[in-house]
């Protein structure tokens, strides 16, 4: 072991904590009472810098990290930004990594991205397909960033006996997500979009023709399986833990709309926009069967989405984060 203090306890350092994934964990603290969650925001530490973040787990006296930060957004973030969303998620992984070897932490669970599975091969996508192909072209770089993940967590098992587990999250979506319009996620755009309509903005209209298949996952569904792979999870191989079930872009933008209350003959489809890839759906079958957790019902989720927006639009519009994901340099 390094020169540095062993971690003892059960306190959990949380990566990406104004995000989507990582607000829900904070948001279901008290459903895990046994482990104290320690937020490590962007604005609090730079997790691109290595010293930083070993000295943070050193003087929060961390015993466990859960990683969930990332730089990721939509096909627009992803065009622009291809070097520095590669550089800095991979120098993220890394510094984590490290600071949990060097600070004698217990165990570390990573999120990998079911972006990173190859565009070419059967779905739904299973965990030992990862590396069997090049990503879809619209996010290869963060494709690749994530999908390293999977190396590094084996690398670092081998050669430093940490224990170092993965999972595979698959189109998040829910409270305090990044509505940014220019770089957000094609369902946080949605969501944005059908809960500030009204007549005078005229129609919605969605790019591409509706038909390419998601799969979406309720964020506090998402929680539990991080918590859950903490506590119970030790195998190297990634678990897939996205809901699984496939969905079409028009069937989530008609739901929203009757959730909204917007009229369905305001939802327009752009056929000749860019409609990305044709299918994207996991399994989950392995976690499923080794945690037994269940899913939220995709109306359930996205009407408790719509309520937190409008109420946050009416009460605390400033509050909804739409901050480019990437601040121009």
């Amino acid at each position: 072991m390094p020169e540095s203090r062993v971690a003892t306890g059960n306190r959990v350092m949380v990566t990406g904590t104004t995000g989507v994934l990582g607000s829900a964990v904070l948001a279901l603290a008290g459903n895990w009472p046994d482990w104290t969650l320690i937020a490590a925001p962007h604005a609090q530490l730079d997790l691109t810098d290595a010293s930083a973040t070993k000295a943070f787990v050193d003087a929060h006296r961390i015993s466990h990290i859960v990683h969930l930060a990332a730089i990721s957004g939509g096909v627009e973030l992803t065009r622009r930004y291809p070097a520095r969303i590669l550089r800095e998620n991979v120098a993220m992984t890394f510094s984590v990594l490290d600071a949990a070897v060097e600070c004698g932490v217990a165990k570390v669970v990573m999120a990998l991205s079911s972006g990173a599975y190859p565009v070419n091969v059967p779905q739904p996508n299973v965990e030992t397909q990862l590396h069997e192909g090049p990503p879809h072209d619209s996010a290869f770089s963060y494709a690749y960033a994530k999908r390293l993940m999977e190396p590094a967590i084996r690398s670092y098992r081998a050669e430093h006996g940490l224990n170092v587990v993965g999972l595979i999250p698959s189109g998040i979506f829910g409270e305090n997500d990044n509505y940014n319009e220019a770089d957000c996620t094609w369902i946080a755009g949605l969501i944005r979009r059908f809960c500030e309509w009204s007549p005078d903005r005229g129609d919605i209209v969605i790019w591409g023709d509706g038909t390419p298949v998601r799969e979406i996952t309720d964020s506090r569904d998402m929680a539990r399986s991080f918590m859950w792979a903490l506590a119970s999870y030790e195998e190297p191989l990634p678990l897939n833990v996205g809901a699984a079930k496939p969905c079409t872009i028009a069937e989530v933008a008609f739901m929203l709309a009757e959730i909204a209350e917007v009229p369905r003959d305001r939802v327009r489809f752009d056929a000749m926009r860019s409609r990305g890839i044709d299918r994207r759906v996991t399994s989950n079958a392995r976690f499923v069967e080794l945690s037994g957790l269940t899913y939220t019902p995709l109306r359930a989720s996205l009407e408790r989405t719509v309520a937190w927006y409008k109420r946050m639009l009416r009460d605390r519009p400033e509050a909804i984060r739409r901050q480019p994901r990437i601040a121009p340099r």
